[in-house]
């Protein structure tokens, strides 16, 4: 519990009507949520206005209100507090309000497109093996110390972050790796923290939905790295054509990794098949579990993190070598008679579908079959459709388009944009089946012994969403019983 003007402390405020001695006994953003004490933040969100909700708050038991426009009406024995971006404002409020819990821990936020979950989860992996108890938030999961927590979005709210970082705190956390979505980004989700480190992946078609324009998704996506203090690292991917850019404007310290490029942290790869990644890394000849140029990517932002953060060289590719990554990332299985080789991978842009294909096509010996059976997201970015739609076609043998999670859109005019302008060339490869599990079963029965079947786009998912409902659905749990029946 904190007074009001406590934790308005780094917050610029343009009125106040009100006693700002008031006693805060909680905060919320979700007028439902509301409890006795409560400082209820009206936040204009991409579809809902929380101004419309500050009496639902009040009469839930909201003491004070902070919002960007004053009601026309203010009620008595309630503080008013007027900012220009409560979003922005709502952040430093939540970080006083749980006592700074990110200045008390090293946090490493991982940004870009693809390969966010992938390596802040190598990274609570490494930092956990080697002795430290670590938190993550990630897009699979939030993880304090080893209780496991369920995760709804890549970055939570302002106020959810807090709580977990300071969670985190109680639980004796040294070392906290988190995913930034350029979502949480422009929501000022993550401003106020202090972070130890920063790490850009890539950065690729995705999102425009919400951004609009390519160049604005860049642009917060370095917003990350320029708010940066001196005393962080930023480390990015200088094989990416716009990794550079990242690192322009920022106080920290800059260094690089690269496969193909002079860098700060650079790999070179000697082998690559499906027993994993043999690689040079400064010097160091080390064999890794994990498989493909895009994971050795990811294994080379880990390690320049955790070289920067003080740990040897030597014992931490010792510990890499051993690592698998996250869940639905590349995760791949066997039908035991006829050795069709399944992978389910939660690529769900062209880049990242791009990038798995060209494994999996790199990893053939042979004449096998590759059949990818992917969808798209409703409710999403719409441009990327066709894209996906083209990337199976082109490097897969059989293509079966599906649903993914469709949400409130209609799965058939989903599929029907992936075909849009198709070549007909890939129409001659592709087959189109709403349903999922249909989809999933009619690839495994296309499969000759030591095909390779691709599901992607879902990975680590365990439902399908349709119409604001979400049905239990696994791609590794369906590809896996139609192995089984492939099998009898």
């Amino acid at each position: 519990m904190k007074t009001l003007s406590h934790i308005l402390s780094r917050v610029q405020v343009l009125q106040l009507h009100g006693d700002a001695a008031v006693q805060i006994h909680a905060l919320a953003i979700d007028s439902r949520q509301v409890q006795v004490g409560s400082l209820f933040a009206a936040i204009v969100g991409w579809k809902q206005d929380g101004h419309q909700y500050i009496d639902t708050a009040i009469a839930g038991g909201a003491t004070a209100v902070l919002c960007s426009t004053l009601p026309a009406i203010m009620q008595p024995g309630i503080t008013y507090v007027q900012v220009s971006n409560t979003s922005e404002a709502l952040a430093y409020i939540a970080d006083a309000f749980y006592n700074h819990p990110s200045s008390q821990l090293k946090l490493v936020g991982v940004t870009g497109t693809n390969g966010k979950t992938t390596i802040a989860t190598l990274q609570y992996q490494l930092f956990t093996a080697l002795g430290y108890r670590c938190g993550l938030l990630s897009t699979v999961q939030n993880i304090v110390g080893t209780e496991v927590l369920a995760s709804e979005f890549t970055t939570p709210d302002a106020i959810s972050l807090n709580a977990l970082l300071a969670k985190m705190v109680e639980a004796g956390c040294t070392h906290v790796f988190m995913e930034c979505s350029s979502h949480a980004i422009h929501q000022h989700r993550i401003t106020g923290l202090q972070f130890a480190g920063a790490l850009f992946s890539n950065i690729t078609h995705d999102h425009l939905d919400y951004h609009k324009t390519f160049d604005e998704y860049i642009r917060v996506k370095k917003a990350f790295f320029d708010m940066l203090p001196a005393s962080a690292f930023a480390i990015t991917n200088a094989d990416d054509k716009r990794g550079l850019i990242m690192l322009q404007n920022s106080a920290a310290r800059k260094m690089q990794y690269a496969l193909k490029t002079a860098a700060d942290f650079k790999g070179k790869i000697i082998e690559n098949n499906l027993t994993g990644l043999v690689m040079d890394v400064n010097g160091h000849e080390v064999h890794f579990r994990m498989i493909g140029e895009f994971n050795a990517y990811n294994l080379l932002a880990v390690f320049g993190a955790a070289v920067s953060l003080g740990e040897p060289a030597d014992a931490v590719l010792a510990v890499l070598s051993n690592l698998l990554g996250a869940e639905g990332r590349f995760d791949y299985t066997v039908s035991l008679r006829e050795k069709v080789i399944g992978i389910v991978d939660y690529a769900h842009t062209p880049d990242a579908l791009l990038n798995v294909l060209a494994t999996i096509n790199k990893l053939r010996r042979g004449n096998e079959q590759v059949i990818t059976v992917v969808g798209a997201g409703g409710d999403r970015d719409k441009t990327k459709r066709p894209l996906m739609a083209a990337a199976a076609c082109e490097y897969s043998d059989r293509a079966i388009l599906t649903s993914d999670n469709p949400r409130t859109e209609d799965p058939q005019a989903i599929l029907a944009d992936m075909q849009a302008d198709m070549k007909s060339e890939h129409k001659r490869r592709c087959l189109v089946i709403a349903d999922r599990r249909e989809a999933i079963k009619t690839a495994v029965m296309m499969a000759q012994p030591g095909d390779i079947i691709l599901v992607a786009g879902k990975g680590h998912e365990k439902y399908q969403e349709i119409n604001g409902v979400k049905y239990h659905f696994d791609d590794k749990e369906e590809l896996a019983k139609q192995f089984v029946e492939q099998d009898k």
